[in-house]
């Protein structure tokens, strides 16, 4: 029987039922694999891409094809999983036009079954417009890396009671608009056991504390693929980064040694066949 996909109503009885929803980023199609069989329910196609896997210093360079592209892999590679795409910058902050056929794009060439924007009240004119084409939002609030400049750095938002408050008014307004989830992201823990329990669709946190619906990571953060600083709110499930790096530098000794490969790494022929060889190279 084929596999049933994750969609927008299953995250909502998710959430109704008190089932906590799992996210994880992916941006090719072996880790889109490895994160579906895993058994997460959604996977986020994430603008981090930008930092993680395209060696930028921000999601700000990011484009359109660029993402397109790493969607298009990581769809082919997911099985039940919901695949949603980010929304990068400037793709849907110029207009709603702009809005509408990039987002039109993840779906239509790439696979995706949603769009991620981030952005409170002055975006909600953007996701019901999307909704209306039939194209699923999932909001993003709190710490929004395409704002870093203007936020003056990654720092953990709604702290205070006025901005606390615009957290919460944001929150209201995206679901108003029809926004099937939101990503609540660096919100003290008190503020989004508030966001969470105020609205009908589903909080999904990224250090926002245990109380969201669900939880959202980088998946190379929580498998240590780097080494170095971790945010406070990433756990690791893995060191990889040491394994992946004794692992490489065994084989370059190996084979600097003309230790690998091996008989067991290499294919043989019949003993006629190489008598035949050298002595074809005698007559030569």
């Amino acid at each position: 029987m084929p596999i049933e996909k994750v969609t927008t109503a299953e995250l909502r009885r998710m959430k109704a039922e008190g089932r906590p929803i799992t996210m994880l980023t992916a941006y090719d199609y072996p880790m889109a694999r490895l994160v579906d069989a895993a058994g997460v329910d959604v996977v986020l196609v994430g603008d981090s891409v930008g930092n993680v896997v395209l060696g930028y210093t921000s999601t700000l360079p990011v484009t359109m094809d660029e993402m397109v592209h790493h969607v298009k892999a990581v769809a082919r590679g997911v099985a039940r999983a919901m695949v949603v795409a980010d929304m990068p910058f400037l793709s849907y902050q110029v207009s709603t036009e702009e809005a509408l056929r990039n987002a039109g794009r993840f779906l239509k060439e790439a696979e995706a079954q949603a769009v991620k924007l981030e952005g409170g009240r002055e975006i909600t004119d953007r996701v019901r417009a999307l909704v209306a084409a039939g194209i699923p939002v999932m909001g993003h609030i709190g710490l929004t890396p395409q704002a870093v400049h203007q936020m003056g750095g990654y720092r953990v938002q709604g702290r205070d009671l006025a901005t606390a408050k615009k957290l919460l008014d944001d929150a209201r307004a995206l679901e108003g608009a029809g926004a099937f989830s939101l990503v609540l992201e660096c919100v003290p823990a008190p503020l989004a056991q508030l966001i969470t329990e105020e609205l009908t669709i589903p909080t999904i946190g990224i250090g926002a504390g245990p109380s969201c619906d669900g939880q959202v990571l980088v998946t190379h953060d929580l498998l240590g693929l780097y080494g170095g600083f971790a945010p406070k709110f990433v756990k690791r499930y893995a060191e990889l980064h040491e394994a992946i790096t004794r692992a490489l530098a065994e084989y370059v000794r190996e084979v600097r040694e003309r230790k690998f490969p091996g008989p067991e790494h290499s294919f043989s022929m019949p003993q006629e066949a190489v008598d035949e060889l050298l002595a074809l190279r005698g007559g030569d």
